[in-house]
């Protein structure tokens, strides 16, 4: 019997619906600095490696615009003062969070800027969540397995005892580097076949699945 004591989760695409106020803070910096602004699919489509990945995708020549490091500032700035305007969590998710509540140990590990991260998961997961892990200088982010580990030894649990939930292809490829098994979620911001054709043989329709699949896996 495999006992799971530990729920990682990401955090855009699979807890909360960032999408819009993504776009906006994205579109907000690319209309300042006069460049042609993106479509929620082109932003749905970027997302998923961190800030600086998204700006490099959005702007013309990437990286080595001249504007990149003010694009990013930007972005930035417009978003740490107006990241919850449009954001929510999934349906289900909150009533999902409460059953695990006290049962798991639960984290999020995300490539959204650290202080992002944090802010968030105060303001919509408290107390059902308090390790919350973003993108930092000093941690590598996914899909290396550094920032789960770090989520683990914060909890102070065991990569057997975890699993990882994420909606993209970068957190199918941090769970097999970091060890965990991995559930996806077909609510977020990729297709779900993108996560089968990676080897995510697991994909839930609703949050409400993953407590029956999780207490499925332990008595395997």
């Amino acid at each position: 019997m495999n006992t799971i004591n530990t729920i990682l989760f990401d955090l855009d695409g699979t807890l909360l619906d960032t999408l819009e106020d993504l776009a906006d803070s994205m579109n907000y910096a690319l209309k300042f600095l006069r460049y042609p602004e993106l479509s929620i699919d082109q932003v749905r489509r970027f997302v998923g490696n961190g800030v600086g990945r998204l700006v490099e995708l959005s702007l013309p020549d990437g990286k080595s615009n001249p504007d990149y490091e003010t694009c990013l500032n930007l972005f930035r700035d417009h978003y740490n003062k107006n990241m919850k305007n449009k954001t929510k969590p999934y349906e289900g998710i909150t009533e999902l969070l409460e059953k695990l509540y006290g049962k798991y140990r639960m984290a999020i590990v995300s490539n959204k800027f650290d202080k992002a991260v944090k802010d968030l998961a105060k303001t919509y997961f408290h107390p059902f969540i308090t390790v919350a892990i973003g993108e930092s200088e000093a941690i590598k982010k996914k899909p290396a397995p550094d920032m789960i580990q770090k989520a683990l030894e914060e909890l102070g649990a065991k990569k057997e005892e975890a699993v990882y939930v994420g909606d993209s292809e970068v957190d199918v490829k941090t769970s097999s580097n970091a060890g965990l098994r991995f559930i996806g979620v077909s609510w977020g911001f990729r297709e779900p076949k993108i996560l089968r054709d990676l080897g995510a043989v697991t994909v839930i329709d609703k949050p409400e699945e993953l407590l029956r699949l999780i207490e499925k896996f332990e008595n395997i």
